[in-house]
């Protein structure tokens, strides 16, 4: 069968190959792959920035966010042929933290985790695989032309979760979100926002085309000028920083409301200086309770938290937001990202 595949290390390795055909194992599903979405991670690993082959493999199967359909289940799995599933994408260390331990797996302290498609584990990205019963989860079929987000929308409920969490160390009634990128996690932390009833404002620099479409079609508003304009209407009582642009982490912690969240689900590229007055934004952090908390990854949980968000949006504005199909012969085009792009899906 064939495979998207890279030498973890060795930009321009990635290729579509022959591979065997998977196994299960005891517990596990046989599916067949429907549909692989490609992000920044992605492109990262083919530019070879990070990726760890399973032992053994000298190339990695690529692929986290997955979508099949259910082949072969193994009785009392919970699972019959049919199904629509995902696989969730990280697995705790085998040696345990304490997080781990209990199932809080995106939450890893000592880093022993595998990931599928990225770290020590083969991804999604085949025309079948297998997955353990444990770690699938199944979607409404309604959902087979956009479950692909399922893996990017448990990331932003798991990023939700940590804000209300946070938020209800004391009184918590947000009124105002702001989003700062209008990406597919920036996309879908609005949608999770206008599905809790706020007033969703998304900030990013294209000023026509998909991206303020996408945002108007939610009844969010959609702005290109900077943090500091729109809190003059109003400070957001939530910010979730979805680009890891270091001006917009200091504006997000500037222009939060009082007993405000930001919370940071962009990667940050080091390198770059910027000239901070730390004690300033120290002073203002401490004086009005703001909290400024990191959030990546999902544990299964936040996939059945995803599964049924996805299930309760508008299927047609989340199949806007996949902006390319590639069938998977031409899966090498994906890591090239096109103008007005979103999301990228290769087709299994």
């Amino acid at each position: 069968m064939r495979a998207l595949t890279v030498v973890p290390s060795k930009v321009g390795s990635v290729r579509v190959d022959e591979v065997d055909e998977p196994v299960p194992g005891p517990g596990e599903l046989l599916v067949d792959g429907v549909a692989l979405g490609v992000c920044g991670t992605d492109r990262e690993i083919a530019e070879g920035e990070y990726g760890e082959a399973p032992p053994g493999s000298e190339r990695l199967v690529l692929g986290h966010e997955s979508l099949g359909r259910v082949r072969e289940a193994p009785d009392n799995s919970g699972f019959v042929p049919g199904d629509l599933v995902a696989g969730v994408v990280r697995r705790p260390d085998p040696v345990p933290c304490g997080a781990c331990g209990r199932g809080e797996f995106d939450m890893c302290r000592n880093g022993g985790f595998t990931e599928r498609g990225i770290k020590g584990r083969h991804g999604y990205g085949s025309e079948r695989w297998t997955v353990e019963a444990d770690y699938a989860v199944r979607l409404d079929p309604v959902l087979e032309r956009v479950g692909v987000l399922l893996e990017p929308t448990a990331v932003v409920a798991k990023a939700w979760e940590q804000i209300e969490r946070i938020g209800n160390r004391a009184w918590f009634e947000p009124r105002r979100l702001l989003v700062t990128g209008a990406g597919p996690i920036g996309l879908l932390a609005a949608l999770l926002g206008v599905q809790r009833g706020l007033d969703v404002h998304v900030l990013d620099r294209v000023e026509t085309g998909v991206k303020p479409e996408l945002v108007s079609a939610l009844g969010a508003t959609y702005h290109t000028g900077s943090v500091a304009e729109i809190a003059e209407d109003g400070e957001p009582d939530v910010i979730i920083e979805a680009t890891g642009a270091s001006a917009l982490i200091l504006d997000a912690l500037r222009h939060n409301a009082t007993y405000g969240i930001v919370c940071l689900t962009g990667l940050s590229t080091s390198g770059r200086k910027l000239s901070v007055d730390a004690g300033a934004v120290g002073r203002e952090i401490v004086l009005e309770n703001d909290v400024l908390v990191g959030s990546v990854n999902a544990n299964l949980r936040h996939y059945e938290v995803a599964a049924r968000a996805l299930a309760e949006a508008d299927t047609a504005w989340l199949e806007r937001m996949i902006t390319r199909r590639l069938p998977l012969e031409r899966a090498g085009e994906a890591f090239a990202p096109g103008d007005d792009d979103v999301k990228t899906v290769i087709d299994l």
